[in-house]
């Protein structure tokens, strides 16, 4: 059992550093956007425009960065727990590859906010008129989505219960 939490614990920490790794590459790359025309990927759909955006998700709660710089900590702790303790059982593998995805995309967001004061958003969807935003905001994004379908279709009410029970502070577990 040890062995296995331990590995589980050392591959999710190798991918959320590959994750971030690659937000900030791509943010850095970004970077060289600042005061350009936007780049046309494909016309009238996708283009990379460059954007420093200083609140959340569709730019809600512009200027409060001392709010995420207060919240993230606290989020990241939160599902750093809940990884852990999951660790001890395959049977939720989807929820922790979830959990590694969210992460990576809180901390590649929270450096942004921690050395520039704002978030650097540059993936433009123009076909919808979508907001601005980055890889980091992928990762959560689309995770958010997905756990939506495994709680939909996938996981059952003792699947929850056993959830609990595995993250539950002060339980002993087996």
């Amino acid at each position: 059992m040890f062995k296995t939490r331990k590995k589980s614990i050392i591959i999710g920490v190798l991918l959320i550093i590959g994750l971030i790794i690659l937000d900030q590459f791509t943010k850095k790359l970004a970077i060289n956007l600042k005061n350009t025309e936007d780049i046309i990927l494909v016309n009238n759909v996708l283009q990379l425009h460059y954007l420093e955006n200083n609140g959340a998700a569709f730019s809600i709660l512009q200027g409060k960065q001392i709010f995420f710089k207060i919240l993230t900590p606290i989020a990241l702790a939160i599902m750093s727990y809940i990884y852990i303790n999951l660790s001890k059982v395959d049977k939720f593998n989807d929820i922790k590859l979830i959990l590694v995805f969210v992460f990576a995309g809180a901390v590649g967001n929270y450096i942004d906010r921690i050395r520039f004061e704002y978030v650097i958003d540059f993936i433009y969807f123009s076909l919808i008129d979508f907001p601005v935003f980055n890889i980091a905001d992928c990762y959560v994004t689309c995770c958010m989505f997905l756990l939506i379908i495994l709680i939909l279709f996938k996981y059952k009410e003792d699947d929850f219960d056993d959830m609990m029970k595995l993250i539950r502070p002060g339980k002993k577990h087996e």
